[in-house]
């Protein structure tokens, strides 16, 4: 039965008659229009292409207008994320036309160097084409685009990070071999719709990293130690509208404390709070002595001295937990609440410092947003093949449309 615009518009309006995609579109549109102060009778006109295009395919396309925005107000809704006051500022790549794993993995690639941007982070986002409707998207098997190898000894012990030790033997598994460091960066794991997943080695110029040194101890450098400058997810799916977006890699700049406090400092990642602490003459034997604080806190000294002496952007705790304050109040006079994860906003590292720990925060979700996607290699018969990409070189990258 064909519907004329009039009656598309009247069946838009009663909600109970549409289907869960078409109501999500419209909330997101009504939203966007709304924000961006575009005229009522435009967004009718969108609503009704939308439906005719539901109609056809039970999905349809955004505009790269409502693309953009969606994605920044994705980032404004994250509750676990204390930036987020510089949502309105994050650059967008628009990389929907893409189809094999090849011009992804060389999208990715530009996308760190853009973003790594010599060491003045910039944040970005990446979006790659929408999942279909009952199919499976395209996925970055990695939690990052950046991260480094954990290898399993003999002895069980792990040199690396053991966070990432089942990613790297699935790597060693598939060819891959790791010069065996501490700091060893995994190849990328690229997996298409359908197809088998595929392996790239990232080139070793295209990620900036960060060697460790301390203001005041010279063997602190003894140590060895060093992070790579930019964090990008690449494990969360984004929503939009009611269309989602499985390969979406993302970045901020970091906070001092997710590498000091957390990277190094976990127990069951680099677990270095022993090791400084003794480097420092602390007593470790002693609950009392307070090694672990202050272990910690001359890891986050090292951190933010090693990041700023190299010029590239980092945030301190404390700035962090400022400006979520700010980003706090200026939503509020804006009209919009800010939802947020008590456990995730507030830092690890002297809490009850920051105003943060004394607010009230309410986790809910508000759409546009990020959403975890489950381990894809989880239930993966590793008897089937897999493919080996190749590294691009320089000369490559600079051939590549999206350098």
């Amino acid at each position: 039965m064909k519907l004329s615009n009039k009656q598309i518009r009247e069946r838009i309006e009663d909600a109970q008659s549409l289907p869960m995609l078409l109501l999500e579109a419209k909330d997101y549109l009504r939203l966007f229009y709304q924000e961006q102060s575009l005229p009522e009778a435009q967004l009718q006109e969108r609503l009704v292409e939308i439906y005719h295009d539901y109609r056809r395919s039970r999905t349809y396309w955004q505009t790269e207008d409502e693309l953009i925005y969606g994605a920044k107000v994705a980032w404004r809704n994250s509750m676990r994320c204390i930036g987020r006051i510089f949502w309105e500022s994050l650059r967008v790549r628009d990389l929907r036309h893409l189809t094999s794993a090849e011009e992804i993995f060389a999208a990715i690639v530009d996308h760190i160097q853009q973003a790594t941007n010599g060491g003045n982070i910039r944040s970005t986002i990446s979006i790659f084409a929408p999942d279909v409707p009952g199919q499976p998207g395209i996925r970055i098997w990695n939690p990052q685009l950046i991260r480094y190898a954990g290898y399993r000894q003999p002895n069980g012990t792990i040199v690396g990070d053991p966070a990432q030790m089942e990613l790297t033997e699935l790597c060693q598994h598939f060819g891959w071999q790791g010069r065996g460091t501490q700091f060893d960066v995994l190849p990328l794991i690229i997996q298409m719709p359908g197809q088998k997943p595929q392996l790239f080695e990232l080139p070793p110029e295209a990620v900036m990293e960060v060697s460790m040194t301390h203001p005041d101890y010279d063997w602190f450098a003894e140590l060895g130690l060093k992070w790579h400058a930019l964090p990008a997810v690449s494990d969360w799916r984004l929503e939009i509208g009611g269309i989602s977006y499985s390969c979406a890699p993302f970045n901020g700049w970091y906070m001092s404390a997710e590498i000091g406090a957390r990277n190094f400092g976990d127990v069951k990642r680099y677990n270095l709070l022993p090791t400084v602490a003794e480097r420092m003459g602390l007593n470790i034997r002693s609950k009392l002595s307070l090694w672990q604080d202050r272990a910690l806190i001359e890891l986050n000294r090292a951190v933010l001295h090693s990041f700023t002496t190299c010029g590239v952007t980092i945030a301190d705790h404390h700035t962090a937990s400022a400006q979520f304050m700010r980003h706090w109040h200026q939503e509020a006079e804006a009209g919009r609440m800010v939802p947020a994860d008590w456990g995730r906003i507030v830092p690890p590292l002297s809490a009850s410092t920051m105003e943060v720990f004394h607010q009230e925060m309410q986790n809910v979700c508000l759409k546009p947003n990020f959403f975890q996607l489950p381990v894809p290699w989880k239930g993966w018969n590793r008897k089937q093949s897999f493919s080996i990409g190749s590294t691009l070189n320089n000369s490559q990258l600079k051939q590549c449309p999206f350098h």
